[in-house]
């Protein structure tokens, strides 16, 4: 009987590591990934990702409501999530320990890929505001305090020689903004995602919207300062605008953690860029999905399951 006994502990003993950490029945690693909100472009984008990983590759990917960049990275680090949707600027804050990560530096992630753009938008229902400049003495909604948006707006403001006492400011999402635009109570606000952005979209369809451009020599200084930053022009048929518009963007990347298995990581790279046809008929995304903008990034490092898959196309990139 004892010996029964020891047959079945060792057993089930054996048994413990192809269900722990998320593994599946079949020993697969299921991997938690972290997006954003229910209504956005990370969750939205995500899902489809996650699906077309799971279906083409052996790794298994679950997309996961969550509150953005940030929550992803610190969900990641408490060990809930084993990838996340980051945006650039978020990553290298997490990475240095600085503005939303200001004396907690978490560094334990590494970059899978960077996917596509989000443009920082600043908008105005007042023509008379023609420069990050005009913003002085102004109302201007920032994004809402501590956010990534937040913190968008201060190192543009910072490239033009202002600061946020330099403006009245205010602290509202992208609804709230748009909202508070309609009825007069701001005169410009940051919003900083991909366009078309539905809200401004909406605001633009029964009101004259104006994008307040960026010129050279500030987004000069402003990538010199911010090297996360990348130019980028909207064009005057996204809002119905007059003219183009120049202004700076942020990438959205995946991040994975250390601890995620370089094969796994490779299945997550080679099924989205394998199967980018595919992908874009799903999501409008899809079709910004490009191996020179995945691997941009040059401040932090790839997981090597990433730099792998890109070694085989070509593309070198610095691992960890």
């Amino acid at each position: 009987m004892k010996k029964l006994v020891v047959i079945l502990m060792v057993l089930a003993i054996s048994f413990v590591p192809l269900f722990a950490n998320g593994a599946n029945e079949t020993g697969s690693s299921t991997l938690q990934f972290g997006t954003g909100g229910d209504q956005g472009t990370y969750y939205g984008f995500g899902s489809v990702l996650a699906q077309k990983i799971s279906t083409t590759t052996d790794t298994d990917v679950t997309a996961v409501v969550s509150n953005g960049s940030q929550d992803n990275i610190e969900m990641m680090d408490m060990g809930e999530y084993q990838l996340g949707f980051v945006q650039t600027d978020v990553m290298s804050y997490a990475y240095d320990g600085t503005n939303l990560f200001e004396g907690n530096a978490i560094s334990d992630f590494s970059v899978v890929a960077a996917l596509y753009l989000e443009q920082v938008q600043v908008i105005t229902l007042n023509p008379e505001i023609k420069s990050i400049a005009d913003l002085k003495g102004r109302t201007v909604s920032i994004g809402s305090a501590g956010s990534g948006v937040y913190y968008n707006a201060l190192d543009v403001l910072g490239a033009y020689g202002l600061t946020e006492s330099d403006i009245r400011p205010t602290y509202q999402s992208f609804g709230d903004s748009v909202d508070s635009l309609q009825d007069g109570k701001i005169d410009a606000a940051f919003i900083v995602a991909g366009a078309p952005t539905v809200a401004v979209s909406t605001l633009a369809s029964t009101n004259k919207v104006y994008l307040v451009g960026f010129d050279q020599e500030h987004i000069d200084i402003l990538i010199e300062n911010s090297p996360y930053y990348t130019p980028y022009t909207i064009e005057k048929s996204v809002y119905n605008t007059s003219e183009d518009c120049q202004t700076v963007a942020v990438g959205a990347v995946i991040i994975a953690n250390d601890s995620v298995s370089e094969d796994d990581v490779y299945n997550i790279v080679s099924g989205i860029f394998e199967n980018k046809e595919s992908l874009a008929m799903s999501h409008d995304k899809g079709n910004e999905l490009d191996l020179d903008f995945a691997t941009s990034v040059s401040n932090i490092p790839y997981h090597p399951g990433a730099a792998k898959y890109f070694a085989e196309k070509g593309y070198e990139v610095s691992v960890k």
